[in-house]
C-alpha cells in the first residue's frame, strides 16, 4: 500500500472529519500564517486552530517568496484576511544547505539550473526578518501593518517571537 492509499483510507474511516466553520473561503480569524512544510510543525495544533479560521501556507523554509506573495494577495485581497504570522523553525532543512550547492546539484541531474531561488540560510531569526520585510514592503498587500515573525522550537513547542530591528 502507497502512502496515498493509506491517507485515503483513514480519510474513508473519518466519523467527524471537521470541525469549524467550512461555509466560507474567507478565515474568520482574518489572519494568514506562513511557516515551513516540515512535518514536525503540526500549525492546527500549536496554535489551537480548529477549521475555518486561518489561511495556512507552507513551503520550504517557511520564506516569503514570490509565490507566498501572490497567496497573500488573493488571501488579503479577495478573502479578507489582515494579518500575517510568519513562523520558521529550528534545525530546518533550507538551513543546511547552499544557494549555489542545491542548484549545482540540481543541475547536475537534470541539465537545466533553476531560476528560482532556493532561499537557504544560516540564522533562522535572520530570515524571518527578512521575510517580514518582505510581506511590509510588498506593493501588492493592502495589510502591511499586522506582520509578525516567530521561532518555533520543533524539540521544546515554544514559539518565540522575532523583532524585526
Amino acid at each position: 500500500m502507497t502512502a496515498i492509499d493509506t491517507l485515503l483510507q483513514r480519510n474513508s474511516e473519518l466519523t467527524d472529519p471537521v470541525l469549524g466553520d467550512r461555509s466560507t473561503a474567507s478565515p474568520s480569524m482574518k489572519i494568514a500564517i506562513l511557516t515551513c512544510m516540515d512535518a514536525r510543525i503540526r500549525v492546527f495544533e500549536i496554535f489551537g486552530l480548529i477549521q475555518g479560521e486561518a489561511h495556512i501556507l507552507r513551503n520550504a523554509g517557511g520564506v516569503v517568496t514570490d509565490d507566498v506573495i501572490r497567496s497573500l494577495a488573493l488571501s488579503q485581497r479577495k478573502l479578507g484576511t489582515e494579518e500575517v504570522l510568519i513562523m520558521q523553525h529550528t534545525t530546518c532543512g533550507v538551513s543546511t544547505v547552499t544557494e549555489d550547492g542545491f542548484k549545482d546539484e540540481l543541475e547536475e541531474a537534470g541539465g537545466v539550473r533553476p531560476t528560482w531561488a532556493v532561499e537557504a540560510f544560516r540564522d533562522v531569526e535572520d530570515s524571518v526578518r527578512r521575510s517580514m520585510r518582505r510581506v511590509r514592503t510588498s506593493r501588492y498587500l493592502p495589510h502591511t501593518d499586522k506582520v509578525r515573525g516567530f521561532v518555533y522550537d520543533v524539540h521544546t513547542g515554544k514559539v518565540t517571537e522575532v523583532l524585526d530591528n
